[in-house]
């Protein structure tokens, strides 16, 4: 049986399907899915949500569920540059000896 690649779970679905599917049952879906991607996959499925919610034509159960799709991926892209932004390490080039710090804002 092939695994579906997340390439293909990150595109967003077409906003027909997505007023067909059960409010709740969907956010489960979107946020099981957005936590399978890549940063990239996370970020370009964003995008498409958000260019299809400046459709015009879209009815607001439509808009509602592509405003949760949106904000699982966002809420991935955050999660993903936080653990990357704790494994980040300072190296202080005037003082080599040191040993590299983790990054502290």
């Amino acid at each position: 049986m092939a695994k579906s690649s997340p390439r293909s779970r990150a595109t967003a679905q077409p906003a027909d399907d997505a007023s067909s599917q059960d409010a709740a049952g969907e956010g489960n879906d979107v946020n099981d899915v957005a936590q399978d991607l890549s940063f990239r996959e996370a970020q370009t499925a964003l995008e498409l949500c958000l260019a299809q919610l400046q459709d015009q034509d879209l009815d607001v159960e439509a808009m509602a569920a592509l405003y949760r799709r949106a904000l699982a991926y966002a809420e991935r892209c955050e999660a993903v540059l936080a653990r990357v932004e704790q494994q980040v390490m300072q190296w202080d080039p005037g003082q080599p000896e040191l040993a590299p710090t983790p990054y502290a804002p």
